[in-house]
């Protein structure tokens, strides 16, 4: 890898793209023609100290996650972003990986739906990415790192999360996600990363090898659902959950919204406010 010439393309590109075109507040006076390297820092998920070190080719081994999520970040057309991994010494994904690209006119959606809690997924059930919204509603996401970020790892290993469910509901939403993980790795048998996924999983959850031997098959998910979350300030919302699957790009987008005028809407907008308040703090 040319660590240097990594560096200097994600600067100059950095450079490139204005605070507004990524939901950044410009706000007061700024030396940086684009963004601040601390602001694609965090729509990266990474730290501004190894975006520093990245862009002085003092590192010089991003993985090829950290480098798609700088592509994402910096919406990079397909040209570009392949030149990207190459330059970090990464073969361009191809059509026998899990895609994990924000194509532009499902990056446009997230724009106009920014007050609006949305997260991305891929076909493996790994966040891509979460808006400020979701993060609000659900708890920060953007510690989270590797595995950490499946879905299906955080159902079985993982923190508690916010959705209430019955013993029942959980033991569905496993099966479930076992069976579309398994229908996945069909599809992508030469990706390396959802044979570790599937490896790691089956190494620390025996509930992950009793479903995945099992061979069960079921629905691979639920179009439309209500969700009830448990926000540690406001208490119970119950919201309706869409999830919308992009076909072309293989990804599953879930939106969380409620009727207006309900108890639903007023504890929503409240818990809002009230996450954005933190997560900036």
């Amino acid at each position: 890898m040319d660590g240097s010439e990594f560096g200097r393309m994600v600067r100059r590109w950095r450079d490139r793209v204005s605070p507004e075109t990524v939901g950044v507040p410009a706000g007061g006076r700024r030396r940086a023609t684009g963004l601040r390297r601390e602001e694609l820092a965090g729509l990266a998920g990474i730290s501004a100290d190894y975006l520093t070190r990245l862009e002085q080719g003092r590192s010089t081994s991003p993985s090829a996650q950290v480098v798609e999520s700088l592509a994402r970040a910096l919406r990079l057309p397909d040209a570009e972003r392949d030149l990207l991994h190459e330059l970090a010494g990464h073969a361009s994904p191809g059509h026998d990986v899990v895609p994990s690209r924000i194509p532009p006119s499902v990056q446009r959606l997230l724009d106009r739906l920014s007050y609006t809690p949305v997260a991305v997924y891929d076909a493996a059930g790994t966040l891509i990415v979460a808006n400020t919204a979701y993060d609000a509603l659900m708890g920060d996401t953007t510690t989270w790192r590797g595995i950490e970020r499946n879905a299906l790892w955080r159902n079985l290993l993982g923190p508690r999360s916010r959705v209430v469910l019955t013993p029942q509901e959980c033991a569905d939403l496993q099966a479930r996600q076992v069976a579309d993980l398994r229908l996945t790795v069909a599809r992508y048998p030469a990706d390396r990363n959802l044979g570790r996924l599937v490896n790691d999983l089956a190494s620390h959850s025996p509930r992950f090898r009793e479903l995945w031997e099992s061979g069960e098959s079921r629905p691979r998910f639920e179009p439309s659902r209500h969700k009830t979350i448990d926000h540690p300030a406001v208490g119970r919302i119950t919201l309706d959950c869409d999830a919308l699957v992009i076909a072309a790009d293989d990804l599953r987008v879930l939106v969380y919204t409620a009727e207006p005028g309900t108890d639903g809407a007023e504890r929503l907008a409240l818990a809002l406010v009230l996450g954005t308040q933190t997560l900036v703090e």
